[in-house]
């Protein structure tokens, strides 16, 4: 039986002692908020996921503080012209680094607002739709920007250590998503007994869209698994859970949790590329591709909706068209560094003679052009 750690609540938290108080909401009272939130409660009726609405509700907010800023407090007061001007306010919006809003981000942005209009025109609240006119920019077909090799991803694994319980959580939740390529809420969502290891399967709850699916498991990543259940879990527990991971504190793990430990893993594994749980779950579709993997695979793998959406994998999956390129093109054998020239002065040796060389050097040049 291993020993039960003692917990307390969290660092620089008195036992049973309350959180402080949090600030005022400012625009909690405003018509536009309780008629969003009325959106938000019929869309989780109408069987809309908490995520969509914790996303929606973000975006929504971020309007309602504008119009609110200019004295635009209720649902039959924003006209298309206002959202018109508020898209312009998008488009022309910097982050705190100096850089714009993408396209994807500001898309997300008015489709929120275009579904919450067309609700609250549907439920009689407002005469018209003012946000049927927008036009929505269009999408680019962006590929994944980073990518990790083989080499990368095996670093990236091995940098959680395995000696804490904390650690041996790490590197069982690591391996899970570069075997399964889950997305971060996924995992977060993973009960105990979603992942039969006799079988090697897990069983994926609500992913995307609200869809359950079962996923393989690769035996490395089960053989930590089981490690980490038999040893790491019980001393983690701080309660009766029915969370597959959970967090220092006994609680089960939140998506953020999840990317902060792909975080920690990369930079001690000195893999300077953006991104967290996407980055394996990009790892685990290229690779699979590389090695042969039938692409309607992968999309049952990863829960895509679409073969579009897995189809962009084949575009970065290029191994296969390096072999071509190198066994076709005529200089794909040619070396990288073409060979200096014998008869050609070295810059190097040339700076190394000093002022006689190079005194004689200008005196030739002068002689040459007739100085």
């Amino acid at each position: 039986m291993l020993p039960r750690r003692v917990r307390f609540d969290k660092p620089g938290r008195r036992p049973g002692a309350a959180w402080g108080d949090k600030k005022p909401d400012p625009i909690a009272a405003l018509k536009l908020t309780l008629s969003m939130e009325a959106h938000f409660e019929a869309l989780l009726l109408a069987g809309g996921s908490a995520e969509t609405v914790r996303g929606r509700r973000i975006a929504l907010r971020q309007f309602i503080a504008w119009a609110d800023q200019r004295g635009l407090t209720e649902p039959g007061e924003i006209t298309g012209k206002i959202l018109g001007l508020y898209q312009r306010h998008l488009f022309a919006r910097r982050k705190p680094d100096g850089a714009p809003l993408t396209i994807g981000t500001q898309f997300g942005c008015l489709m929120a607002l275009r579904g919450w209009f067309k609700w609250l025109a549907a439920e009689g609240a407002i005469p018209a739709n003012p946000a049927a006119g927008l036009v929505l920019p269009r999408l680019p077909k962006l590929l994944p920007r980073a990518l990790l090799g083989v080499a990368e991803t095996e670093a990236i694994l091995a940098a959680a250590d395995p000696v804490t319980p904390e650690g041996l959580r790490d590197r069982a939740m690591l391996e899970l998503l570069y075997s399964t390529g889950l997305r971060r809420t996924e995992l977060a969502h993973l009960r105990r007994y979603d992942a039969d290891l006799s079988r090697l399967v897990v069983f994926v709850r609500e992913g995307k869209g609200r869809k359950d699916r079962w996923v393989p498991l690769g035996a490395r990543a089960a053989a930590w698994l089981d490690r980490y259940l038999i040893e790491a879990r019980p001393r983690l527990l701080g309660a009766a859970s029915e969370a597959l991971f959970v967090t220092d504190w006994g609680q089960p793990v939140t998506p953020e949790h999840a990317a902060d430990a792909v975080r920690r893993a990369k930079a001690r594994a000195g893999v300077d590329k953006p991104g967290a749980t996407h980055l394996l779950r990009h790892a685990c579709a290229t690779h699979m591709l590389d090695n042969g993997a039938d692409v309607r695979h992968i999309q049952a793998l990863l829960g895509h909706a679409s073969l579009a959406t897995t189809e962009r994998y084949t575009h970065v999956a290029i191994s296969k068209l390096q072999e071509v390129h190198a066994k076709t093109h005529p200089a794909a054998g040619v070396s990288a560094e073409p060979t200096a020239s014998r008869s050609a002065p070295k810059r190097d040796e040339a700076a190394a003679t000093g002022g006689a060389g190079q005194g004689s050097a200008s005196a030739s040049w002068w002689n040459a052009s007739g100085g």
